[in-house]
Order: C-alpha cells, then structure tokens, then sequence
C-alpha cells in the first residue's frame, strides 16, 4: 500500500475511518519494504501496487515503485479504480516495468449515472481502450454483493466478448473489513455461488478445483479459453495439470503475451523429453474439443481466467486460514495476511515510521520526521 487516499467512497470499503488522515509513506519507505518483499518471498513475486488508489501518489514516484519492483526481479500489478489512470499514465507504467493492471469498478463505487452493472460497462470499455495494444495483463475487479449477484452471466459475457484485451476477472465476495454502509453479505453469496454464476455466463463447466491457490475456503481459480465465441474449459485434466504444475514449478511464463506463454512453454518442453507423451496427449484431445470453432476463428483463441475471493469479516477470522494466507501485505513489521491487516488497519497506518537518523520517526499525521518522543501513535 503506497497511499491511503482515494478519490472514490464506496458503499464497501477496505480503508479505515482514519485512512484519508494519512500522509503517503516515505518513498525510501515503501522501497524498504519492497526489498522486503524481494527478501521473503524471492524473485518472481506479484506485487500489487495499492492504496486507496495509487494513481493518486505522485507521478514520478509511483513510476519509480514500478522500477524498484521490476528491478528486483518481481512483477508489479497496478491496482486501481481508473479514474485516473489515462493512457499516458498507463503507457509511462508499462514502459517502467508493470506487468498488470487491475481495473476496480462495480456498482458499490457509486459513479454518478450507472444503476446497473450492464451501465457500467461502458466504463470497462474505456478503460480496456486505455490498454488496448499495450504489452500489459489486464484485469477487472468486481466486488459481489446482493445487487449485482444477479448480473455476473452478465458480466462473464463481457469480458467474453473482450477477452481479446481482458485476460482475468476477478470476483471478491463482499466482507466486513472496514468502513462504509454495506457490512454483512446475503447468505446467497458464497464461493460455490459465484462460480455457478461464472459458469451460465461462460456457458460452461469450469474446473475451479484443479489448481488451488491459498486456502481451498478463499480462493477458486479456473483457466479458459476464449474460441469463435465459445468457453472451453482448460484445466478439465486434473490427473495431468497435478503433474504439470509439479514439473514446471520454477518455470517463469510470459503473462503480458499468449504467444509469448506458448513458446515458454514449447522450449521448456523442448527440454523435458519425458514429459513429451503425456503433454502430447493432452494437447491432442484439446485440439480435438476445439478444432472446428478454432478453423472458424481463423487461429485466434484468447485466454480467460477467472479468479473468485472470499474475504473473511474483521470480526470472523480464522486462524487456520489467516495462517495459509496468499494474500499479503508488506507493513513496516513484516507480511500479514490481508483480512488480518484490514481488521486491525489503524495499528498499522497510523504507526509511526523509524527514519534512517535513529532519531526522529515520521508522523503519518503530519507527514513529517519528528523526534521520536513526540510522536503519538
């Protein structure tokens, strides 16, 4: 998190009533805890740029956050509302390093002139133009909560259509984390609901359980591909990605390109003769599921992944699952899990930071270095 403030108030909200009282951290700081990150969890991390929003740092600084992430051989991921996220600002984030941009917008964000989900696509397709032939993975966000459950086959169907630019939809299932006048989510709502919603919009089983990512009560995550307009499902061999996923642990893919993911992958199995025979009769009953649509689309075929979280509330964590956490955040104390952190945020933002000098501390309040006696957190 490299800035609380935020130029929206949504009805949920993962900030705390003291949030937009906060000063942005010391870029040395946040460089700090982006070798921190680099230390604990090794090269090839995501790292996800965050607020509030974090378009609203300033400029030259957040581009140089990119910089010091992809320098340290991780991959930075924008995550941000777009209000102000232009395609000059985009294009300037590629060109220091970000390999993805996540695009945050539902109805809980309450933009003026948008009731329903379907409205706010117009907004999406604004955003995907913004990104539209930059070397960057593109992402959108949507909160579920009880008005707009309905409208994910909706949904699922637009990022269908472009999936051409749009390569992930994300789903977090509304929690009580922090300020704003949504708290507790419908019983309706759940990780086997939503996907059964991803699924009518596909048009398609999913095979949500064939990777897992975290603890299986947080995350479902199922891989497919867009051909001729037509959902296929890609992770239908559970018995061969097991094997898969075991063999090419340490194997880096290219996210930004299909094609780019496709030869890493052909000259890692160059390399693997073993695993020829197998991987040659999985790529030959897939071709067999999709050759016509694949003839009728004239080659082209686009990934679409679909990625379903389930938040915990502040006032409901599980040890056992804020233990197996995959979703951390860098504080000045080291990683926590995000459920925990958003239920105890204040203990963290409003913490005073120790300053190189071993004299002074900065104030979260003020945004200055003070001597440290004088420093109340």
């Amino acid at each position: 998190e490299i800035t609380q403030r935020c130029n929206l108030d949504c009805t949920l909200c993962y900030l705390s009533e003291n949030s937009e009282s906060v000063k942005d951290i010391p870029i040395e700081e946040v460089y700090r805890r982006i070798d921190q990150i680099k230390y604990q969890f090794g090269p090839n991390t995501d790292v996800q740029i965050t607020g509030g929003d974090p378009t609203l740092r300033d400029r030259e600084e957040l581009l140089a956050i990119v910089r010091r992430i992809r320098e340290r051989d991780m991959r930075p991921t924008l995550m941000t509302n777009g209000i102000a996220c232009t395609r000059d600002l985009l294009k300037a984030l590629v060109e220091a390093g970000l390999n993805d941009v996540a695009f945050h917008v539902d109805l809980t964000e309450e933009r003026k002139g948008f009731a329903t989900e379907k409205d706010l696509n117009k907004v999406r397709l604004e955003y995907i133009e913004r990104a539209r032939g930059l070397p960057v993975a593109v992402i959108f966000n949507t909160t579920v909560y009880k008005d707009n459950f309905s409208e994910i086959p909706d949904l699922i169907r637009f990022f269908r259509e472009n999936a051409d630019v749009v390569g992930m939809a994300s789903f977090q299932l509304q929690a009580d984390t922090g300020r704003g006048a949504l708290r507790k989510r419908e019983q309706v709502i759940s990780l086997d609901t939503v996907c059964e919603q991803v699924e009518k919009g596909a048009g398609s089983q999913i095979s949500f359980e064939s990777v897992r990512i975290g603890h299986p009560r947080c995350h479902r995550y199922g891989l497919t591909f867009q051909v001729n307009g037509k959902t296929y499902d890609f992770w239908d061999d559970s018995e061969f990605f097991a094997a898969f996923m075991k063999v090419t642990r340490d194997l880096e893919l290219v996210r930004t390109s299909t094609f780019g993911a496709v030869v890493g992958i052909l000259k890692w199995l160059a390399s693997k003769p073993k695993f020829w025979v197998p991987a040659l009769g999985f790529v030959s009953r897939k071709f067999s599921q999709v050759k016509w649509d694949f003839f009728k689309a004239k080659g082209k075929a686009h990934k679409l992944t679909f990625f379903v979280q389930n938040f915990m509330d502040a006032s409901n964590l599980e040890e056992e699952r804020v233990h197996a956490c995959s979703f951390m955040v860098m504080t000045g104390q080291g990683p926590m899990s995000m459920c925990l952190h958003n239920a105890k945020r204040d203990e963290y933002i409003l913490k005073p930071v120790a300053q190189n000098d071993g004299k002074t501390q900065w104030n979260p309040l003020t945004g200055k270095a003070e001597p440290a006696s004088k420093v109340i957190a």
